[in-house]
């Protein structure tokens, strides 16, 4: 249906720019169907369709009496600001900062502004990370003019995307329903619904454009070494690129397709490649993106996977998929087999042409999943590897308001973070101690012994463990901690016992 009202519109067009074949005109009937398509996809999409107003003021100090305490990461909470302006003898020039400080007064303009999108109808919007990044204070309006104060439930720099969540959701609101962006065409029709600066902040209601896809699979050269590739995903050639007519305000908006389902998140280039340049850009919501997105809304860090490579340029020596130069000890290819002169041919089913490929399908797939390689050995057949995925260390700031819980104050990370943080040639077995909690039994024992995050746990009472799922399943049976714990750069040192509590 939908393939059969794009050939109704494209003729419908034609036949409106080319009045000297009138008599070739389809009928008013068809051109009334797109435009019935079009309206009903809107329709449907725009009540998931959010203003975001981020306030960056440190201002908001001034009236929170007693200060808030120390709570979650991405905790901003709400302003309101009638006990001052209610104050009979409070001070005018007090009056008038808490009302411009208010973001949820409409006649407001806000310091800073982007668009969002409702995933899960408890309260949580989609919106690109470089909107809220170092907000103090974010207000979202959704149409109809309801909205709530948020806080940022979890954020992650990489992807640029950020999960919100509404202190006070409304009671009606609708998730919008995803689609495939995996799999658009150049020259497929699209909707965009986003809130332009100019006009939307004040009432919420998201502008609607159309247009077509121009363009996809943008990308700049980079290093074909896995630990230095710390370029954001959209870098890896991820981008679609539209000729819809969007506005400043408009990041964080929704790409559609015709059936108003949600195929892509729109951004501005110059946000995703810290430069000047502008563009119309959309992150697409393939299957990559629809994994972060679940881990984001339960509020949990994004941990990108790590296979611990280096590839030769594409076409050497190999005419499909990339040759493997460098693999390193300890790593999961290592673990897995994988040897210098293989050849990775798939990730999971998607085809590997060059490095950005293969390093943004590994990431994605994030740490602890298993990932199904095609791999090919020199003078063998096409063979099956199953690789567990480990930490790849990205040093972008992200937020993460739930975190595995601790053990006795203990969190703990993969052991490949390693790889960048203490310059390591091959990865130790173990796992490296993230953080000691005050005022728990590990901070007196772990004092001083943690610093740059080099502290090595090996075994807990006797049992070897290779990664923090092993780590805190391990530890949870036990009321009384034995931990073997080494440095891993001093590999000849024989290891320490530490009990706990």
């Amino acid at each position: 249906m939908v393939v059969r009202l794009r050939v109704w519109l494209t003729i419908g067009i034609f036949a409106l720019t080319a009045p000297a074949l009138a008599q070739q005109r389809p009928s008013n009937q068809e051109a009334l169907a797109i435009q019935k398509l079009m309206q009903d996809a809107i329709s449907r999409a725009e009540p998931s369709i959010a203003c975001v107003l981020v306030s960056r003021s440190e201002r908001y100090k001034e009236f929170e009496v007693p200060p808030p305490p120390s709570v979650e990461p991405g905790y901003l909470g709400s302003f309101d600001p009638r006990p001052i302006l209610d104050r009979p003898f409070e001070n005018d020039r007090r009056r008038e900062l808490a009302k411009r400080l208010d973001l949820s007064d409409p006649e407001n303009v806000p310091e800073s502004y982007g668009s969002g999108v409702v995933v899960d109808a408890r309260g949580l919007i989609l919106t690109p990370f470089h909107v809220v990044r170092d907000a103090t204070k974010i207000f979202v309006r959704l149409p109809g003019g309801r909205g709530s104060y948020a806080n940022i439930h979890a954020a992650d720099s990489r992807s640029d995307l950020a999960i919100l969540k509404l202190i006070q959701p409304p009671a009606d609101l609708q998730a919008l329903s995803f689609g495939d962006g995996a799999n658009v065409r150049k020259g497929q029709w699209v909707l965009a619904l986003a809130n332009p600066y100019t006009a939307g902040f004040r009432d919420g209601s998201p502008s609607a454009s159309w247009g077509i896809v121009a363009n996809i699979r943008r990308r700049p050269p980079g290093t074909p070494r896995e630990e230095e590739r710390l370029r954001t995903l959209h870098q890896y050639g991820t981008l679609i690129q539209v000729d819809v007519r969007l506005n400043l305000g408009c990041s964080g908006g929704a790409l559609l397709n015709l059936d108003g389902e949600l195929i892509g998140l729109t951004t501005a280039v110059a946000a995703v490649a810290n430069g000047e340049a502008s563009g119309i850009y959309a992150l697409p919501l393939d299957a990559n993106l629809k994994r972060i997105i679940e881990v984001l809304k339960r509020g949990e860090e994004v941990e990108y996977g790590f296979l611990g490579v280096a590839a030769a340029p594409p076409g050497f020596r190999a005419s499909e998929g990339l040759l493997l130069t460098v693999v390193t000890p300890g790593s999961p290819a290592d673990r897995a087999g994988l040897k210098p002169e293989d050849i990775i041919l798939e990730v999971n089913g998607n085809p590997i042409r060059d490095t950005d490929d293969l390093f943004l399908h590994v990431g994605a797939a994030l740490s602890g999943s298993k990932a199904k390689l095609k791999v090919q050995s020199p003078g063998s057949k096409p063979r099956e590897v199953v690789v567990s995925l480990a930490k790849f260390a990205y040093p972008g700031p992200f937020i993460a308001s739930s975190r595995p819980a601790s053990v006795m104050g203990l969190r703990v990370d993969h052991a490949s973070v390693l790889m960048q943080t203490a310059r390591l040639r091959s990865i130790p077995f173990g796992v490296v101690v993230r953080e000691v909690e005050a005022g728990k039994p590990a901070e007196a024992k772990f004092k001083g012994l943690v610093e740059g995050g080099r502290l090595l746990i090996t075994q807990v009472n006797g049992v070897p463990v290779g990664s923090p799922e092993e780590f805190y399943q391990e530890a949870r049976k036990h009321q009384v901690l034995e931990l073997s714990v080494a440095d891993p750069q001093r590999p000849n040192d024989t290891p320490r016992i530490i009990r706990l509590p």
